[in-house]
C-alpha cells in the first residue's frame, strides 16, 4: 500500500464506501452542473460515440446521480450517439461492488434502465497511467481521488499527513505531488479529443489554508495523529509503525493546480490543455449536520467514524508489522477507530469532515 515505491490503495469495499461517505456525493452532485456543461460542449465533437470516463470511481455509487444526469444530458444533445462509460480504478478496488451497484443488483438506483446504447466497463488502470486510446475521450470525470500519490516520497516523522508536516518533509511531498499532477494532465491531454474536457474536482488547501477536515474546529488529522501517538507512547505499536502510518496524499492549492495548465511553455500547455475554470468550495460534513439536528452525541459518533474509517483503513492496517498475527493487526485498528468514536462521543463539539476542494473545468484545445 503506502510504501517507498508505488502507492496502492482501496476503499473500504462491499459497498461501505458509497454507504459511508456522504459527503462524497454531496461533492459530486455540486459538481453535476459543470458535468452538463461539459456534455453540452464536447458532444459537439464526438461523433460515432460519447466516451465518458469515471476516474477513482471506488463503488460507483457516489457518481451515479451526476452520471444519469450526465447520460441524460449526452442524449438530449446528441440522441444518435453510442455513449461508453468507463469506470476505473487501482487493482485492489472492489470492482464486484462496482458493478452491483451499477447493474441495480442493490438499493442504489441505476441509470441503465432509462437508456439504451449505453455500454458500461471498468478498467484497473490508474489515472496515473494512459486508459483510454488518443483523442478518444470526450469527458474525464475525477472526484475526491487524485490527492492520493503515484508513490510515498517517505515518512512524516511526527504526523500521518502532509498537512502537519514541515521542513524537508513537506518539500519532498510537495515534489511528489507536483509531478504527479503533471503526470495525470499530461495522460489526459493524449486521452482527449479535440474539443473534450476534463472535470475534476480535488482536495485542496483554499485561500484561507483551510483542507479537509480543518475548517475551524477540531483538527481531523491532528486527532489522527494524536491517537496514534498514544499508542506508541503506551507500547501498543512502535516508532516505526507510527512513521509508516503516513497517509501518500498531497493537497494542492489553486496556484499549484493551475500552475502546469498556465505555463505556456510547459509540457501540459504544449499538448493542448487549457484551464476554463477553477474555484474552491466547502460542503459541509453531513455527519455534522444532522447531529446539529438531533443532539445526540452516541449517534453521531456512532454514524460519523464509518466515514474516516474508509479511506484511511487501508493505510492503517498496512503499516502495522506483518509479523503482527492479522487477527492483532485488525483488533487494533478496531481499537484506534474505536478510541476516536470515544473522543467524539465524549466531547462532540467541532468534530466534523467538511471537504474542501477545487473544483475545475479543463478543455482539450480543438
Amino acid at each position: 500500500m503506502a510504501q517507498a515505491g508505488k502507492t496502492d490503495v482501496a476503499m473500504k469495499g462491499g459497498g461501505y464506501y458509497s454507504l459511508a461517505t456522504l459527503g462524497a456525493k454531496h461533492v459530486i452532485e455540486g459538481a453535476t452542473p459543470m458535468v452538463l456543461k461539459a456534455v453540452a460542449a464536447a458532444a459537439d465533437h464526438a461523433q460515432r460515440e460519447f466516451t465518458f470516463t469515471d476516474m477513482g470511481c471506488a463503488d460507483g455509487g457516489t457518481s451515479l446521480t451526476m452520471m444519469r444526469a450526465a447520460i441524460d444530458a449526452i442524449r438530449t444533445a446528441a440522441p444518435k450517439l453510442d455513449i461508453r462509460v468507463l469506470y476505473t480504478d487501482q487493482p485492489r478496488n472492489d470492482y464486484n461492488a462496482l458493478f452491483q451497484i451499477v447493474y441495480g443488483n442493490t438499493d442504489f438506483d441505476t441509470y441503465l434502465d432509462e437508456h439504451q446504447r449505453v455500454y458500461v466497463a471498468a478498467s484497473a488502470t490508474s489515472f496515473y497511467r494512459q486508459i483510454v486510446p488518443d483523442a478518444t475521450l470526450h469527458l474525464g470525470f475525477s472526484a475526491t481521488a487524485m490527492h492520493w500519490l503515484s508513490r510515498k516520497p517517505g515518512n512524516i516523522s511526527d504526523h500521518v499527513h502532509m498537512v502537519g508536516a514541515h521542513g524537508a518533509e513537506l518539500e519532498r511531498f510537495a515534489e511528489q505531488g507536483h509531478r504527479d499532477w503533471e503526470t495525470i494532465l499530461l495522460h489526459r491531454a493524449a486521452e482527449l479529443a479535440p474539443g473534450g474536457r476534463l472535470v475534476l474536482v480535488n482536495f485542496a488547501r483554499d485561500e484561507q489554508g483551510r483542507h479537509l477536515g480543518n475548517t475551524g474546529g477540531v483538527h481531523m488529522f491532528d486527532t489522527f495523529n494524536a491517537i496514534w501517538r498514544g499508542f506508541v507512547e503506551d507500547g501498543t505499536i512502535s516508532e516505526q509503525e507510527y512513521r509508516n502510518m503516513t497517509l501518500p496524499q498531497y493537497y494542492n492549492t489553486v496556484e499549484e493546480f493551475g500552475a502546469p495548465l498556465l505555463e505556456t511553455h510547459g509540457p501540459v500547455h504544449r499538448a493542448g490543455l487549457r484551464l476554463e475554470h477553477i474555484e474552491t468550495r466547502i460542503v459541509p460534513c453531513p455527519f455534522a449536520a444532522d447531529f446539529a439536528a438531533h443532539g445526540d452525541s452516541e449517534r453521531f459518533a456512532r454514524e460519523y467514524i464509518p466515514t474516516l474509517r474508509s479511506w484511511t483503513e487501508a493505510t492503517f492496517f498496512d503499516a502495522l508489522n506483518r509479523a503482527r498475527p492479522g487477527d492483532e493487526r485488525r483488533e487494533l485498528i478496531d481499537r484506534y477507530y474505536s478510541a476516536y468514536q470515544d473522543r467524539v462521543r465524549a466531547d462532540p463539539a467541532g468534530h466534523a469532515m467538511d471537504y474542501v476542494h477545487a473544483y475545475m473545468t479543463i478543455r482539450k484545445h480543438a
